[in-house]
């Protein structure tokens, strides 16, 4: 067998190429992250390899900086393992009690790792090709996070320019108040509008809900409103408002996309009752291949959602907290899928439901919930049947 252990970095990767038997077949050298340089790596491999010997090339989780080599290898049929940075570090702290990093080492230590056999599973094409869900899903989860700081300056602005518009509408963030407040940014302006100009926004944006009535309602609370004229924060909601309306358009794009692939999926995960495209998706897009993992106690590791243990001698930690190490967007996205289902599955519930009575505080008694699910969603995921409710 040979191993192949690659430091991948920006503009360089350093490669190193160690026998089964730990012969070095090409000590550390260094290729430039371009064509030339992957057709030298393989040149080298090609080299040092023998008919039947098996090849393993295994490289860090690097984000993007390793994705076009990877494709390489995959394209080439090269069995590659992606392997977490945190496990390399520990690996190389288990060989040397100095404090020895740098790149040349950092591609040794992937060999060897490589070389002994740690129960390291390749990535499969499966797992490659999920980067473009994840790559959606983790875009639209960034957007819809600035659209929510971008509604919170709405509600900040509203306070000082317009108070009183809280407490006459069911939400500030519909498209009748965005229609209104886009026109009339401000108390003073709603109190000056023409009676007839302003039922027309209103009437136009709430597609008929709103008429001449509501259209006094306001008039009237903004003539007796305290709230402040300010040029600079009208225009500031003004522009806040279309940004969210802007964001809103690319987040209807990108959950497009998402659901074009989760068409061509066919995941059963979607018919858990709770679990939508856009949280279905997620899952699967940060999971990746679901055959990398040999339980569901590896996948609920891989979230940081498994208990964190520590005992020495008799010393037993009495709280185990939660590791939260791995993907922080599975996290997000089990832990946030397990008040859903708990919400809309009667055996979640029940199950909710028991731990509470446990005395329990919610957030653990979900924490639970989250990990029965993870157990669900793989064996859905493994025998890609549908799920069916218990009678």
């Amino acid at each position: 067998m040979i191993c192949v252990g690659i430091d991948v970095a920006k503009d360089k990767h350093d490669c190193f190429i160690i026998s089964s038997e730990g012969v070095v077949l090409a000590d550390v050298f260094t290729i430039p992250n371009n064509r030339e340089g992957f057709n030298c790596l393989l040149g080298r491999i090609q080299a040092c390899a023998m008919p039947g010997n098996e090849i393993k090339v295994g490289l860090e989780a690097t984000g993007h900086y390793s994705y076009n080599i990877l494709g390489f290898l995959l394209d080439n049929g090269l069995d590659s393992f992606v392997i977490n940075p945190l496990h390399t570090n520990l690996y190389r702290k288990s060989l040397s009690l100095r404090k020895t990093k740098t790149d040349r080492v950092d591609a040794r230590t992937i060999a060897a790792m490589l070389m002994s056999d740690v129960g390291l599973k390749p990535y499969t094409d499966t797992a490659y090709h999920n980067e473009e869900l994840k790559s959606l899903t983790r875009y639209r989860f960034d957007k819809v996070k600035e659209r929510a700081q971008l509604k919170q300056s709405v509600a900040r602005l509203v306070c000082i320019l317009f108070p009183e518009l809280e407490k006459l509408v069911p939400t500030l963030h519909m498209a009748s108040v965005y229609a209104l407040l886009d026109e009339f940014p401000g108390a003073q302006q709603i109190a000056d509008a023409h009676l007839t100009h302003l039922k027309a926004v209103l009437h136009d944006a709430s597609k008929g809900r709103y008429g001449r009535d509501r259209a006094i309602e306001l008039r009237e609370a903004a003539r007796a409103s305290i709230g402040c004229r300010m040029p600079a924060k009208s225009l500031e909601l003004r522009h806040t408002i279309r940004l969210i309306r802007e964001l809103d358009a690319e987040i209807d794009e990108i959950e497009s996309a998402i659901q074009q692939i989760m068409d061509d999926i066919h995941s059963p995960i979607t018919t858990i009752p709770g679990i939508g495209t856009r949280m279905g998706a997620m899952i699967l897009a940060e999971v990746g291949d679901f055959s990398r993992f040999d339980s569901p106690d590896k996948v609920l590791a891989y979230a940081g959602l498994s208990p964190s243990t520590y005992q020495s001698g008799q010393l037993v930690n009495g709280y185990a907290h939660m590791e939260k190490r791995g993907s922080r967007y599975l996290r997000f996205a089990i832990f946030n899928a397990a008040k859903y289902v708990c919400l809309w599955d009667p055996t979640f519930a029940a199950y909710l439901a028991k731990k509470r009575a446990q005395g329990k505080h919610y957030n653990v008694a979900i924490s639970h919930a989250a990990k029965k699910l993870v157990r669900l969603i793989y064996a859905l995921e493994k025998s890609r049947e549908p799920y069916h409710q218990a009678a």
